[in-house]
Order: C-alpha cells, then sequence, then structure tokens
C-alpha cells in the first residue's frame, strides 16, 4: 500500500448538520463521546497500511486543522504523513473548490508528481470500518481503472445516493446519482448476484455508490484534466467514463453510515450505547485514532447510569442517566436526569475561581446544573445550562431554529449549539 495516496474530501459546508458545523467544518464534528469524524477514515487508512493522506479543507476549517496536526504525527523514520490541503485561489484558478472532482483536480500539481500507482478518493463524514487494502487488491486484480465500492441498499434510502448496474463480470455498465420515480424504479438489479441471500435480495434491490473510489493514476489525471466543467465525481466524471474505461464495482457488505445529518448524526452516536453489539463498534483491536489527552478518569457521585457511555474526565453527581453519550470534562451537577441525549462536553475545565466568577456575571457554570432534565437533545461543547433547565421539546415542533434563545429543534432534536448560555429555569 506504498504506492496508494488517500484524499479525504472533506470541504463541504455541511449545512445539513447545522448548527453543528456553525464553527467547524463536518469531519470536524465530535462522536462517540471522544472521537471526530475525520478519525474513522484516517484511522481506516493507517490500519490498512495507507500512510500517505491528504485532506482536502474548505470551510470553518481552523478546529479541523488544529485537531489533525495535533493528532497524526508519523515518525521520522517514516515517510508517512496526514496533511491538510485548503482551498486557495491561484493565478490559474482563483476559484474556490467547485466540487469533489474539483477539489482533487486543482491539487493535480502536487498529485501528480508523487509517484503513486493509485488514489483512494475518500469522504470525511461516513462511519464504518474497511480494510482498503483489499479494495486496492481488487482494482489491480480485475485490472480496473476505476474501482467504486458500493453496497446492497434498500428503497427507502435508494434515491439518497449514486445508483450503479454491472454486468456479469462486475463491470459497472450504468451509474444514475440520485434517481428519482420510474428512473429509480429502473435501476432495480437482482442483488443474488453479490452474494445475497433470496430475502435479503429482495429487501435491497439496489446497489449504491459509497463515494468512495479507486482511481489509476493516469486514469485519474486524464479524466480530471480532460474536462474541467465536470466538478462532481458521482454527478459527472462517473456517469461519463463508463463506456471508455474499466469500471469496477468492490462490495462492501456491512455497517456503514452517511453522517450527513441530524437525525443520522444522533442515532448514530446512541447505537453506539447498545447492550447488544452496536452495528460500529470502537472496541476493536484495530483502533479508531484520536488526539492523544491526558484526562483523569470520570468521577461519578451517586449515580444511576445505564445503557450509556461516559467518556474521560467527566464530574457528575447524584445523576440519572440513560441511552445517552457523555463526552470529554462534561460536569454534571446533582438532581439531573438525562435521557437519549449527546452531550459534547468541554474543552476545559473552569477553576473554583472561574466558575465563582462566572456565578457574580450572572452565567451559569459550564456544564449542566442542578435539577435539569434533558431529554432527546443534542448540547454541544461549552454549553452553560443553568439549573433546573427542561430541555424535552415541549410544544413537539419537528423543525424550529430560535438562535435568540440559544436552541435549535431538527427532526424532533434538541440542538443547543457550541458556547451557548441557557439560564436558569428555561423550558424547552
Amino acid at each position: 500500500m506504498r504506492q496508494v495516496t488517500a484524499i479525504i474530501l472533506g470541504g463541504g459546508r455541511g449545512t445539513r448538520l447545522y448548527p453543528l458545523t456553525k464553527r467547524r467544518a463536518k469531519p470536524a464534528v465530535p462522536i462517540g463521546g471522544k472521537y471526530r469524524l475525520i478519525d474513522i477514515p484516517v484511522s481506516n487508512c493507517i490500519n490498512s497500511g495507507i500512510q500517505h493522506i491528504y485532506i482536502l479543507t474548505q470551510f470553518n476549517s481552523a478546529s479541523l486543522n488544529r485537531h489533525v496536526s495535533q493528532t497524526y504525527q508519523f515518525s521520522r523514520f517514516s515517510d508517512g504523513f496526514c496533511e491538510i490541503l485548503a482551498a486557495e485561489q491561484t493565478d490559474e484558478n482563483p476559484n474556490w473548490f467547485q466540487g469533489t472532482a474539483d477539489a482533487v483536480r486543482q491539487y493535480l500539481w502536487l498529485l501528480e508528481p508523487s509517484g503513486s500507482t493509485e488514489y483512494l478518493i475518500l469522504s470525511g463524514d461516513h462511519l464504518y470500518r474497511m480494510d482498503y487494502s483489499k479494495f486496492v487488491r481488487r482494482h489491480r486484480e480485475t485490472n480496473a481503472d476505476v474501482t467504486i465500492a458500493v453496497l446492497p441498499c434498500d428503497l427507502e434510502r435508494a434515491s439518497d445516493f449514486g445508483l450503479i448496474k454491472t454486468d456479469a463480470d462486475g463491470r459497472v455498465v450504468q451509474f444514475t446519482e440520485k434517481p428519482k420515480g420510474a428512473e429509480l424504479e429502473r435501476m432495480r438489479v437482482d442483488t443474488t448476484t453479490l452474494g445475497l441471500t433470496l430475502e435479503e435480495a429482495e429487501r435491497r434491490p439496489f446497489v449504491a455508490s459509497m463515494g468512495i473510489y479507486v482511481f489509476r493514476h493516469d486514469v485519474m489525471l486524464k479524466l480530471l484534466r480532460d474536462d474541467p466543467s465536470r466538478t462532481d465525481f458521482g454527478k459527472e466524471i462517473l456517469p461519463a467514463c463508463l463506456d471508455d474505461y474499466n469500471v469496477q464495482a468492490y462490495l462492501f457488505d456491512d455497517y456503514w453510515e452517511d453522517i450527513g445529518t441530524i437525525e443520522a448524526f444522533y442515532k448514530a452516536n446512541l447505537a453506539l450505547t447498545s447492550q447488544n453489539a452496536p452495528p460500529f463498534s470502537f472496541y476493536h483491536p484495530a483502533p479508531i485514532y484520536t488526539r492523544p489527552r491526558y484526562l483523569p478518569p470520570s468521577k461519578l457521585i451517586d449515580c444511576q447510569i445505564a445503557e450509556s457511555i461516559i467518556t474521560e474526565g467527566c464530574i457528575i453527581k447524584q445523576a440519572r442517566i440513560f441511552h445517552s453519550v457523555l463526552g470529554l470534562r462534561s460536569r454534571i451537577e446533582s438532581g439531573v436526569r438525562i435521557e437519549d441525549s449527546l452531550l459534547m462536553g468541554a474543552d476545559f475545565y473552569e477553576t473554583p475561581i472561574q466558575r465563582e466568577e462566572s456565578l457574580r456575571r450572572g452565567l451559569p457554570p459550564v456544564g449542566i446544573g442542578e435539577r435539569c432534565v434533558l431529554q432527546k437533545a443534542i448540547i454541544d461543547k461549552n454549553a452553560r445550562i443553568g439549573n433546573d433547565v427542561r430541555i424535552l421539546n415541549k410544544e413537539r415542533p419537528d423543525s424550529a431554529d430560535h438562535p435568540e434563545r440559544g436552541f435549535y429543534i431538527r427532526h424532533g432534536i434538541v440542538i443547543v449549539p457550541k458556547d451557548t448560555v441557557i439560564p436558569d429555569g428555561t423550558v424547552i
């Protein structure tokens, strides 16, 4: 895998994850209490033996840049690297990234002389485990110009993805990006040919692109340079190359989730707390790497906790917590009840003097105050929740924006953005 370069696309605005992306890039959104979304593809690369990694960024990239630089430092005796490539204006191209393919195109001057035989194109906002070395080997064995990672998909989700059809040899003969209606129905295939049982094939009759590709070095350069007006891999580059290039499919029939919406993000996090084997687990021999921190163990005083994840450095007093995830340095005062919620914790500890100063200024300390009730909520980092606050979507709207009051609602989930102050006695 030394001749493979991974390119992780992390430059999108992440509008569907707003307000979690108000101040951070989508790949920098925390997950699982202590990780970031970008840790998933980077760790998959490292665990697959791929150590030449570029991350393309554009919007709100400060926290992502900081996380990557503090986390992924390879040995000086290795030629491995994990580097950020930010969008930049040049004399040759005064524009920002116009799409996934255009982002890679703007850095061909750096990629071309790299000596890589293949480029692995990844997304920075997916949750899954994958051995990319098997993917690349399949690409080489089939003498493919391009290989697309695919997975079987049901009707409910099919229109959210690019769908493909293959011939008997696994060669892709049709690629349609997010089809609807009759066009969607025409993309049905017999997925028993992919190894699914008859029952599974009836439930998942579509083959969806995961947005993960392997390109042969010279093929990617030619495809990106031939027509600069083609700015997106899924919508334009791949459909246009089916006739002239050997485009193969690689089946991945395991857990994979596109963390593109608040609902998907919320469900993926809480699924980690499952008593049974969760669909994705951080408890695996192949680690998911993240920034090393030197935090004390969590302190739990007279608490009732079930089906939850409590990360390092938390202080929790006389609280009842069910089916929730508490991030780093979470501070929970006495009499609190938390259910079906995700708390991202804090970036710092307040000293006793700082807490007293906050109270003197009329600000709640960082964390959750006394006698609060949280249900189906996402509390972003460094939030200050006062005493006797009730966050439980009392009016039950599916969606609402109340930035003046410090919260948003998406899919019935209440989101309190980073650094927000919720005064004592507030009811949401």
